[in-house]
């Protein structure tokens, strides 16, 4: 299977574009006041037609009420939920349920306890994104551009597929894929020149990055 590649907290045409022809198989796209990455649903409605199906449209939110959620379907027309807060199993079913739609739980980790919580959210999440949990004092979160102990997920079966995230680049991609043989990866703020502000070349280097390390972890393994 091929490594999936996503890039996250896309705002611009030019950066989504950039995404879309260095070959991302997800966008992301985050409804998330607190982030400066955040979409208004006007702005989020043109990018979203933009994708024109090359594609999977992801919406990040965190911890959203019935009534946001719809707005955003409304606006975007996602192929992925994303939650990234503390949305319950029992809140998973029901968004689940309520759009017919996949659903990607982020969880954060940082020391080995925090894998305790996979197998519970396994049984309704389609796809689980292994973040680095964010500092007490934080305002959101993700992208923040913090990496975690990635050897925590050696060995890990979740029974359902699973992305990487947390302070990845083109620099330190490769380790990460040989230590976690993820199957996905997710880069915000390792392809930004500011909070916010996505940069055309560190998204064409980081999925360029990324696909040679692919490539080279199936080399190595045949």
């Amino acid at each position: 299977m091929s490594l999936i590649v996503k890039i996250c907290g896309l705002s611009t045409p030019e950066t989504l574009d950039a995404a879309l022809g260095a070959g991302a198989d997800m966008v992301g796209f985050v409804f998330f006041p607190p982030s400066p990455r955040h979409l208004q649903f006007e702005v989020a409605r043109a990018l979203g037609q933009r994708v024109r199906g090359r594609a999977q449209k992801v919406a990040l939110t965190v911890d959203a009420d019935a009534a946001f959620l719809q707005s955003v379907v409304d606006a975007l027309r996602p192929d992925i939920l994303q939650l990234h807060g503390a949305e319950a199993v029992p809140q998973m079913q029901a968004i689940r349920c309520k759009f017919g739609l996949p659903v990607m739980k982020a969880v954060p980790i940082a020391v080995k306890d925090d894998l305790a919580r996979i197998g519970t959210y396994a049984t309704v999440a389609d796809r689980l994104l292994f973040d680095a949990r964010a500092p007490r004092d934080a305002t959101r979160p993700g992208g923040l551009g913090n990496t975690f102990d990635w050897h925590l997920l050696q060995d890990v079966q979740p029974g359902v597929p699973f992305m990487l995230s947390g302070g990845l680049d083109a620099d330190n991609i490769a380790e990460a894929l040989r230590i976690t043989r993820a199957a996905g990866i997710d880069v915000s703020s390792g392809v930004e020149c500011a909070p916010g502000v996505k940069d055309v070349d560190k998204i064409i280097a980081f999925v360029r990055a990324a696909r040679g390390a692919a490539a080279q972890h199936v080399h190595s393994a045949a």
